[in-house]
């Protein structure tokens, strides 16, 4: 079978004759630990920014940009990350990528300098980006059908599991250990233990240098500059007031524009980094669409209530930490069930998809009731619904997309889809989060201020009284945009069920079928 796919990847990228099972498990969990330590490399030392900043002595604006170049320069490697591991080999090209980030994590504290702590965090955010996309390439292309579910159950541990996990280890690091170097440090005995397994898991494939004459230099140039600039825009727009910046004006309008010729490039050239057109593909399209806006809901999970929590009852990390924990830890077991329920004839993946859906929005809905009395108890079926419906979306719609993908497609499929989902699903969610957060508090402090204006001859408050009357407007004020964000996200949740009626059914993966030795150089499952 020869494909524009095939021809752009050769033979020589694939393993020389399929590894063990035990093998292939031990490799993948290998890539799974390094793509869960980049993922804990961005959300820990971002929860616990205010103690960096303490630290350090920056001031809070400008150590609000650590979060926001390592964002950067994860989203900009994500695109091309698979083609380079193609090219240099999938196991020599992960470790590179993971020694790096490692190192950095480990030098970083001792850096007291801002502008070379930026550098770093900007070169760590490239190198951590690249190990993500090589997860779902590798359980696409050389797992066999009878565990590639299982494969895409890692994968989701990466949106599911880590996240979640992340304040708690967060508060450990800061409240628990009190040296906040361990923020950065603690991701290096678990990368270590990656790397081993890569070693052991990943077999040895010969690098393609002749593909370097190929690449799309021009989309490349165009791509990293273009995504890097939409992630400065997203991730700063709501402290520096949107356009009311020049800064974010420019980074927007600059990274639009270079973002668009950088996919009209890639359309156009004959070995891209991704393929657009893939997208035209009905699963693939609208499923990628469905789970950019499922994305957007998961803020409601953790990010809202442990943001209420701060603002009502002034919770520290630690105080907090039990939320993420609720829907980060049964993810280790849900994933697999979730895995098994989708390999049985009779489950239709998008029912499934469905009721994930409506467990997130049943979540929402009951967040929406709360009150300036809630604590962590009260949430607790807020996190179960969102620890059992996450799962069932994000697996369901990886076996619904994918199953329109053939094996040697998968690099291009796991530099659209990491992209897809980690910008406009995770920093654009967060970004609209906040805004909505933000707006919504604005509109109920003002009513709130109308309505005691006007109540306040009738009643007669002197002292201190008058003076708490500012602070208790916004506390309620922050639980009324609190409400209306649940309800938002929520009811986008339930907008999304009627999608997976456009969905054209799959049927589940056979597993019966035995590994064979795949003809001309393709790996295990290329004819799946």
């Amino acid at each position: 079978m020869t494909t524009a796919a095939s021809t752009s990847i050769p033979a020589t990228a694939g393993p020389p004759q399929p590894a063990s099972d035990v093998r292939l498990a031990v490799g993948l969990l290998g890539v799974l630990l390094a793509a869960m330590v980049a993922g804990l490399n961005n959300r820990v030392p971002g929860l616990a920014l205010a103690d960096l900043q303490g630290a350090l002595g920056f001031a809070q604006d400008d150590a609000s940009w650590l979060n926001t170049v390592y964002s950067a320069g994860e989203l900009a490697a994500m695109p091309f990350a698979a083609w380079f591991a193609i090219t240099f080999s999938v196991r020599r090209f992960h470790l590179a990528m993971l020694a790096a980030a490692l190192t950095l994590s480990a030098i970083m504290p001792l850096v007291l300098d801002l502008r070379l702590l930026l550098v770093l965090r900007a070169i760590q955010g490239l190198c951590s980006g690249a190990l993500i996309p090589i997860l779902l390439m590798i359980a696409l292309r050389f797992m066999p059908p009878a565990i590639r579910l299982h494969g895409f159950g890692l994968f989701a541990l990466t949106a599911t599991f880590a996240p979640n996990v992340a304040l708690w280890l967060a508060a450990w690091c800061v409240d628990r250990l009190e040296d906040w170097r361990w923020v950065y440090w603690h991701v290096i005995p678990l990368g270590l233990l990656a790397a081993a397994l890569v070693i052991r898991g990943i077999p040895k494939m010969p690098p393609a240098p002749e593909r370097l004459k190929q690449g799309n230099w021009l989309g490349l140039a165009l791509g990293i500059p273009g995504l890097s600039l939409l992630v400065v825009g997203l991730d700063q727009g709501v402290r520096l007031d949107w356009f009311n910046s020049p800064l974010i004006t420019a980074a927007l309008g600059t990274g639009i524009v270079f973002t668009a010729l950088f996919l009209v490039s890639e359309w156009r050239h004959p070995s891209p980094f991704i393929k657009p057109q893939l997208l035209g593909r009905r699963n693939l399209g609208i499923g990628f669409g469905l789970m950019v806006c499922f994305l957007l809901t998961t803020a409601s999970a953790v990010a809202l209530p442990i943001n209420v929590l701060g603002r009502l009852q002034g919770f520290r990390m630690e105080q907090s930490a039990t939320i993420g924990l609720l829907v980060g830890l049964p993810q280790l077991a849900l994933g697999p069930v979730v895995g098994l329920l989708l390999y049985q004839r009779w489950v239709d993946a998008r029912l499934v998809l469905a009721t994930g859906l409506a467990c997130v929005a049943a979540a929402c809905w009951l967040g929406s009731g709360l009150t300036s009395e809630w604590m962590v108890e009260q949430f607790v079926w807020v996190e179960i619904l969102q620890a059992v419906g996450q799962p069932m979306v994000i697996i369901s719609v990886l076996l619904l997309t994918t199953s329109v993908v053939q094996p040697m497609e998968a690099p291009y499929v796991a530099g659209i889809a990491n992209v897809l989902f980690r910008a406009f699903g995770v920093i654009f969610g967060g970004t609209l989060t906040n805004q909505l957060m933000t707006a919504r508090g604005q509109f109920h402090a003002e009513m709130l201020l109308d309505y005691a204006g006007l109540a306040l001859p009738q009643l007669s408050l002197t002292g201190p009284a008058l003076d708490a009357l500012p602070q208790l407007v916004a506390q309620q004020a922050s639980v009324l945009a609190a409400a209306d964000v649940y309800r938002m996200l929520g009811m986008l949740a339930l907008l999304l069920i009627p999608m997976t009626r456009l969905l054209q059914r799959v049927p589940a993966p056979a597993v019966n079928r035995t590994p064979q030795a795949a003809p001309s150089g393709e790996p295990v499952g290329a004819g799946s």
